[in-house]
């Protein structure tokens, strides 16, 4: 019964034609799901905004295999839309699926639009990608691709298009996400809003000093705003001990987590299919492999439950009305 907030295994049908989610060759799919202990899966829209001539068209298409491969698999898996759907879900035995945007571009700014993707089942965004957009921008467009240092220049962050976007998300009942969000985007977010929100696929940036990793600080105030940070399987993301496994790795970002947030602010966001595959954590099933690290570095069963699944759980039960 864990939660993983993140992956865009919806993007790897859509490039793929004829591929689908009930069995595949990805990162994921509902056979190795339903063995694994992941049981509540969130599906990104992930709009790549330089490939895309209108990112709106492209959020329709990528929405319309969401929902036929919902309907093809109501055997294995039913989507949420509020936590109570979830609850049901469980009962029934059956596997959860959320609608997710990775990707703020297809609104163009307007609420409308975003009233209208809340309607389409949309129940968690992330602001920004990798490039700006009409509601704020990026870490990256603030570092050195290659080092991942920062420039000397003064970050932007939200727009104030994004201001009333997140204050409309908040109203609505759809989960803020700042992965990928520059610095000051994310402290934009904390001072707009008094809901609890989360970074879904992010690092300790204390560990491994990545653009797309939280610092300290960030940390310490998405967790008492009562977020939740999910850890990222990506190797680059995750690396700074080459003597230690991948997921051991993993699991010490999850200590530094605990120790500057407490256990209350860790989940899991995977990105699977999104990232590169690596052999220690190849696909949905490494999650058991993560659960023996986390052990390994001394948390307990109690606080493995909450990282896998209490602590999403309860930000969504909050804000899933």
């Amino acid at each position: 019964m864990f939660f993983d907030m993140h992956c865009d295994t919806l993007l790897k049908i859509y490039e793929q034609p004829g591929t689908h989610l009930r069995e595949n060759s990805f990162q994921i799919d509902l056979r190795r799901m339903k063995e694994s202990l992941i049981d509540f899966q969130n599906f990104a829209i992930f709009i790549e905004l330089e490939t895309v001539a209108d990112p709106y068209v492209r959020y329709q298409e990528i929405l319309a295999i969401y929902q036929k491969e919902m309907s093809a698999n109501r055997d294995l898996i039913r989507p949420v839309l509020t936590y109570t759907d979830y609850v049901e879900n469980q009962k029934n035995q059956l596997l959860s699926g959320m609608l997710t945007m990775e990707e703020g571009a297809p609104l163009a700014g307007r609420i409308d639009r975003l009233e209208q993707c809340y309607q389409d089942g949309v129940r968690m965004m992330t602001l920004t990608w990798n490039m700006e957009n009409e509601l704020g921008f990026p870490n990256a467009c603030y570092v050195d691709a290659s080092t991942q240092k920062f420039l000397p220049i003064a970050q932007q962050g939200l727009k104030p298009a994004g201001r009333e976007i997140v204050t409309r998300m908040a109203e609505l009942g759809m989960i803020i996400d700042v992965s990928h969000g520059s610095d000051q985007l994310v402290s934009d977010v904390l001072d707009t809003t008094d809901v609890p929100f989360v970074a879904s696929h992010s690092n300790c940036r204390a560990l491994c000093q990545h653009s797309r990793n939280l610092p300290d600080s960030l940390i310490r105030s998405i967790a008492e705003r009562g977020g939740v940070i999910g850890l990222n399987y990506f190797a680059e993301f995750i690396q700074f001990d080459a003597s230690l496994s991948l997921p051991m790795q993993l699991a010490k970002h999850a200590a530094h987590l605990k120790n500057v947030g407490g256990i209350g602010c860790i989940g899991l966001g995977s990105d699977f299919d999104g990232i590169r595959p690596s052999k220690e954590l190849p696909d949905i099933l490494a999650v058991e492999r993560i659960v023996a690290a986390l052990q390994k570095v001394g948390f307990t069963s109690r606080e493995i439950d909450a990282i896998g699944y209490q602590n999403v759980a309860r930000l969504y039960q909050e804000i899933l009305a």
